[in-house]
């Protein structure tokens, strides 16, 4: 069992005992559509990829279905500029993919870990960084390791490459579920920290006046 599922199953287990709740609410979702959307990315996860053309496929759980949370989530933004930071911050998270695969070994042996979790991970990191709100991290996160794929791809078809393009399927499903759990955890967790020492420097003021 992949790292992805293990993380998606663990999420499921969150959700059930009510952990989390703060983040889904921001997100605009229900414990009940959080367990649809985690079931069905689990269940899609296992089908076969579905072959689109000989060079494209997708799987189910690894593009289609995060491919629909986030556009769900773009309609929910509360603004405009909402949605405009989110699909900024996904370009700018697929970059950072991109570049990295460019920096990486050409054989995934030669690295100590797998460049998928390192993928999904920096996805994550530009996501909050650029996203800030918990639905344009997760966005960012699930839209930028697609846009990194789906750019190298073009790349190699451009070159005569005919290497098939499967959005989210085999090790790039790990890299979008990391992508998209850890950016909402780090906006949760500054989200929150920050939240707090505002209270605490408001606090500060009014007992100073």
């Amino acid at each position: 069992m992949s790292f992805g599922f293990i993380l998606l199953i663990v999420v499921g287990i969150l959700v059930m005992f009510g952990i989390g709740q703060r983040a889904l609410d921001r997100l605009r979702l229900t414990d009940k559509q959080a367990m649809l959307f985690v079931a069905l990315i689990i269940v899609g996860g296992v089908i076969p990829d579905i072959q689109v053309t000989p060079l494209f496929a997708f799987n189910i759980g690894g593009a289609l279905v995060p491919l629909g949370l986030a556009i769900y989530l773009i309609v929910k933004a509360d603004t405009a500029w909402e949605k405009w930071r989110s699909l900024i911050a996904a370009v700018l998270a697929g970059a950072a993919v991109f570049a990295l695969g460019r920096f990486l070994p050409a054989e995934p042996e030669q690295t100590q870990i797998d460049p998928n979790y390192l993928y999904g991970i920096s996805a994550a990191v530009v996501a909050y960084v650029f996203g800030r709100s918990r639905r344009a991290s997760f966005i960012a996160g699930v839209l930028g390791v697609m846009l990194a794929d789906t750019a190298q791809a073009v790349i190699n078809w451009s070159q005569g490459i005919d290497q098939t393009l499967i959005l989210g399927g085999a090790g790039a499903f790990d890299a979008v579920i990391i992508a998209g759990v850890l950016a909402v955890l780090l906006a949760e967790l500054f989200g929150e920290l920050i939240e707090r020492a505002t209270r605490g420097a408001r606090t500060g003021k009014e007992r100073g006046k």
